[in-house]
C-alpha cells in the first residue's frame, strides 16, 4: 500500500474513533459518549443553568404567594422592658410633710402581647395575594419557555453535528474514488498508457479532498463541543452519534398559527397584564381609609424607695379600632395610579408585539419548511442518480472509455448533490423545530 494510502487510512480511523454520525463511521471509542437525541434532550433538562434557574424564580413566587406576604394575616408582637434608676426625691406634699432622699432606688418593668389585622383597606390585599398567584402563573409560563427553548437548542445542536458528520462522510466517499483514480492512473503509468499530467492532477485533486476532509472535521469537533456546552458537559468529551435527519411533513400552518396563543411567552405576557392591572387596583386602594383592629394583654409594674407612690402594678387586656383615612399626599397615590395604568397599557402591546412576531416568523419559517420539503425529494433522486454516475464513470475510466475531466466531473456533481441534499434536509428539519416551538408543542 503506498504511503498516501496509508495516510488516507489512519485518518478514516482518527475521525471514525471521534464520530459515528452514518454507516461510514462504524469505529467506536470504548470511552466515548454515546448519545441519541432524547438521551441528550434528558441531559440538558437535566443540567442546564437556566432551567435550575427558572426552577428557582417558580419556586420563589410560589413561597411568596401567600396571605401573610399580601398582608392578609394578623400582626402578633411581644414587646418587653425593664428599666432600673437612681433617682433624687424632694416632695412636699399638700399635708405638711417633706420627702427628701439622694440615690433612691427605682424599677420600670413593661410587657406586653399586642396583635392587630386590618379589617378594610380598599381591597388592596386582595388584590395584593392576586398580584402574586399571577407571578407564580408567570414563572411557571417562563420555566415552560425556557424548557421549550433548551429543547430547540439541543435539537438544532444535535442535528447540526449529524449535518456535519454527514459532510465528512461525503468527502470522505469522494476521497475514495480519487484513490481509484490514482490507482488507475498509476497502472496505466506502469502501462505506459498514461502521462505524468494525469497523475499529477489526480495526486492535487486527492491532496484537495483531504484538506477538505480535515478542515470538515475541524468543523465537526466545533459542532460538538457545542452541542457538549449545550448539554453541560466537559467539551472534551470524545462523542459518538449514531442517527440520520427525518422530518415531520405533516406541520399546518393554520395549525401552528392556532396556537401562537398557547406559546408559553405568550402566556406569559398575559400573565404581566393582570400583574400591572392588579397593581392599578393596589395603587387606586391606598387613597380608601384604612380600619385596623387592635388588641393587646399589658403589664406594667412601677417601683420607687421613695416618693408619694411606692408601687403601681397593672394588669390586664384592652381593644380598640384604628380609622386611618388618607386626606392629601401631593396627590403621590395618583400620580402612582396613572403610572400604573401607562404601564399596562405597555404590557398589552408587548404581548400584541410578541404574537405579531411570532405569526411573523411562523410563516417565515413554515415558507422555509415548504420549499425545503419540496426541493428534498427531487434532491434525494439527484443524489442516488450521481452517486450512480461517480461509480459509472469510474468504471468507464477503467475501461478507458471515460476521461479524468469526466471523473473529476461527476466527483464535483456528486459533492454538490451531497451538500445539498444534506443543507435541505437540515433546513426543513430546523424549520420544523421552529414551528413546534412557537406552538409549544415541541416534545
Amino acid at each position: 500500500m503506498n504511503p498516501l494510502a496509508i495516510f488516507n487510512l489512519k485518518n478514516y480511523l482518527f475521525v471514525s474513533l471521534l464520530f459515528c454520525g452514518s454507516n461510514a463511521f462504524c469505529f467506536q471509542a470504548t470511552d466515548s459518549l454515546s448519545l441519541t437525541l432524547d438521551e441528550a434532550i434528558a441531559t440538558a433538562l437535566k443540567n442546564s443553568y437556566e432551567i435550575e434557574i427558572a426552577k428557582n424564580n417558580v419556586e420563589v413566587n410560589t413561597v411568596l404567594n401567600h396571605y401573610g406576604v399580601a398582608g392578609g394575616l394578623p400582626l402578633v408582637a411581644a414587646n418587653a422592658s425593664n428599666t432600673e434608676q437612681i433617682t433624687e426625691v424632694n416632695q412636699k406634699l399638700n399635708n405638711g410633710t417633706e420627702i427628701n432622699r439622694s440615690a433612691a432606688a427605682g424599677n420600670n418593668t413593661q410587657a406586653n402581647v399586642s396583635a392587630s389585622i386590618i379589617l378594610y383597606n380598599g381591597k388592596r390585599i386582595v388584590s395584593t395575594k392576586k398580584r402574586l398567584a399571577e407571578l407564580q402563573y408567570q414563572s411557571s409560563e417562563l420555566l415552560n419557555s425556557q424548557i421549550q427553548n433548551t429543547i430547540a437548542l439541543v435539537m438544532t445542536s444535535y442535528y447540526d453535528v449529524v449535518r456535519q458528520l454527514s459532510y465528512l462522510n461525503t468527502v470522505r466517499t469522494s476521497i475514495q474514488a480519487s484513490e481509484k483514480r490514482l490507482e488507475i492512473l498509476k497502472v496505466r503509468k506502469e502501462a505506459g498508457m498514461a502521462n505524468n499530467a494525469d497523475l499529477f492532477q489526480a495526486q492535487i485533486d486527492l491532496n484537495t479532498l483531504n484538506q477538505t476532509f480535515l478542515d470538515q472535521l475541524m468543523v465537526a469537533q466545533v459542532a460538538k463541543a457545542e452541542l457538549l456546552r449545550i448539554l453541560t458537559l466537559d467539551p472534551k468529551s470524545s462523542l459518538t452519534l449514531r442517527d440520520t435527519i427525518t422530518v415531520d411533513t405533516n406541520l399546518k400552518l393554520d395549525d401552528i398559527a392556532g396556537r401562537i396563543t398557547a406559546n408559553a411567552d405568550v402566556k406569559a405576557a398575559d400573565h404581566q397584564i393582570r400583574i400591572n392591572e392588579l397593581i392599578v387596583r393596589e395603587t387606586a386602594a391606598l387613597r380608601y381609609p384604612t380600619v385596623r383592629l387592635n388588641t393587646a394583654y399589658n403589664y406594667s409594674r412601677n417601683q420607687t424607695a421613695a416618693g408619694f407612690t411606692l408601687l403601681n402594678r397593672s394588669l390586664g387586656p384592652q381593644a380598640g379600632l384604628t380609622l386611618s383615612i388618607p386626606i392629601y399626599n401631593g396627590s403621590a397615590f395618583k400620580r402612582q395610579q396613572q403610572a400604573a395604568e401607562i404601564n399596562t397599557s405597555s404590557a398589552k402591546i408587548q404581548r400584541n408585539s410578541i404574537v405579531r412576531d411570532y405569526n411573523a416568523g411562523a410563516v417565515k419559517m413554515y415558507q422555509t419548511y415548504v420549499s425545503s420539503l419540496q426541493q428534498l425529494q427531487t434532491q434525494k433522486q439527484n443524489y442516488d442518480l450521481s452517486r450512480q454516475l461517480l461509480d459509472l464513470t469510474l468504471q468507464r475510466f477503467e475501461l478507458i472509455q471515460a476521461t479524468i475531466i469526466d471523473v473529476r466531473e461527476a466527483q464535483r456533481s456528486f459533492e454538490d448533490a451531497g451538500y445539498r441534499l444534506i443543507n435541505l434536509n437540515y433546513a426543513a428539519k430546523a424549520a420544523e423545530i421552529e414551528l413546534k416551538r412557537l406552538s409549544n408543542t415541541l416534545q
